[in-house]
């Protein structure tokens, strides 16, 4: 089955106004959209288009619960849909944050449940009990984000910028600024394990002490007044913008410590447990396991727990955090981090002939652009910009035909020869 699904996007303050309008192709609501959540979390399950297709149910989180046999197939491990796909749309920068693997994840949600902080309250940390591996695709012009952190070298040279720039223009705190270049001189030399050195500094920035917040203000400053056309100026702009929207916000200096990456569109970055993290601004495809568990660190007026992320996150460098497609079969391109939960393909469809996508369980289609039409052993489907589909895995395979691209997220994907 081919079954047709639509939601509404989700207003977050960082949203933009106009970019899921525009896939959607349909006016601005005139307030921010953040999210395109399409999937069975129970938080912002899909709507079925038309629900005599599916006995009657509005939203496929219910349907699936009805019929997990017709839905998710006799081979499933679990009666819940594993993945989530979602457009993100970011217009300014998310929160600093990490999500926990399986075992984190567990202890998480049944030590809060143990001490009765409510499901839904704002201090709650684990809505579930389940991991959040994730990947985020580039769809529509460039789309930033900081991923992991970069190597002490490579941080070193920026605070050593900052600094220089710091004490040319006397600005106040430059002898902090100093003292941060003089630790990851020492951090940075052979034989050093970053790790340690990573934890103390993360700690020592988000600690809320005065030394901490004095060194927010600095760093904003110099990195604005740096001169640009070293090989920094990704880093010192990212900066300068992030301590305009949060200024005297400490998770400006924990993104000292991380990887820029621009992903231009077609390009992924792969996300596991414990990788901290900030999306920036852009438009993309992120596919995920279905959690929606995120440990916060900065960036934002959510709840933010310090000693949790201290738990969870991975302090390890991160020198390429790119996800390379596979590219076996024309117009087809699979980005499989080797999950059970999911993989994403982007097929691009021409006149040139059928482009496949095999399943072995279920997924979700979504038209990225142009008008494509996409066919199953038993259903078939023409999806414009922004239309979705869930597909059932008894329909095998999905040939997609027509002029656009189209997302298609699902768990055990395969691509299959051309047709």
């Amino acid at each position: 089955m081919l079954l047709r699904v639509t939601n509404t996007p989700r207003d977050y303050p960082w949203g933009s106004r106009t970019a899921i309008a525009r896939l959607t192709g349909r006016p601005p609501s005139g307030r921010p959209e953040a999210e395109l959540w399409l999937g069975a979390h129970p938080l912002c399950p899909s709507r079925i288009v038309d629900p005599a297709q599916a006995g009657g149910h509005a939203t496929l989180d219910a349907w699936i619960a009805a019929d997990p046999d017709r839905a998710l197939g006799p081979g499933r491990t679990s009666d819940e849909l594993p993945f989530l796909l979602k457009v993100v749309a970011a217009e300014a920068p998310l929160s600093i944050q990490v999500h926990p693997d399986a075992v984190q994840a567990h202890q998480g949600y049944d030590d809060e449940n143990r001490r009765g902080v409510p499901l839904t309250g704002p201090d709650r940390v684990y809505r579930d009990s389940r991991h959040k591996p994730e990947l985020a695709l580039a769809i529509d012009g460039p789309f930033e984000a900081l991923v992991g952190f970069r190597p002490l070298e490579a941080t070193r040279q920026l605070v050593a910028e900052l600094a220089a720039t710091a004490h040319a223009g006397r600005l106040a705190g430059a002898d902090r600024l100093g003292d941060l270049g003089h630790t990851l001189d020492r951090a940075a030399g052979p034989g050093v394990d970053p790790e340690p050195v990573l934890r103390r500094l993360v700690g020592g920035f988000l600690a809320g002490d005065g030394a901490a917040r004095s060194l927010v203000p600095v760093v904003a400053e110099a990195a604005r007044k740096a001169p640009r056309g070293h090989g920094l100026d990704r880093e010192l702009d990212t900066l300068a913008d992030l301590a305009v929207g949060r200024p005297g916000d400490a998770g400006v200096l924990v993104a000292l410590l991380l990887n820029h990456v621009m992903l231009r569109p077609g390009e992924a970055v792969y996300l596991p447990p414990g990788t901290v993290h900030a999306y920036l601004r852009g438009v993309a495809i992120e596919v995920m396991a279905a959690s929606d568990n995120v440990v916060r660190a900065g960036l934002t007026d959510k709840h933010v727990d310090v000693h949790e992320l201290q738990r969870l996150a991975a302090f390890r460098v991160t020198t390429d955090p790119y996800l390379a497609p596979l590219r076996a079969v024309p117009g087809t391109a699979l980005f499989d981090a080797g999950l059970p939960d999911f993989a994403l393909a982007v097929v691009t469809a021409s006149d040139a002939g059928r482009a496949r996508v095999d399943l072995s369980g279920p997924a979700i289609a979504l038209a990225l652009d142009g008008e494509v039409h996409v066919t199953g052993q038993d259903g078939e489907a023409v999806l414009r910009a922004g239309e979705s589909v869930f597909i059932t895995p008894d329909e095998r395979t999905l040939a997609v035909a027509g002029r656009g691209r189209v997302a298609v997220a699902g768990a055990g994907l395969r691509m299959g020869v051309p047709a």
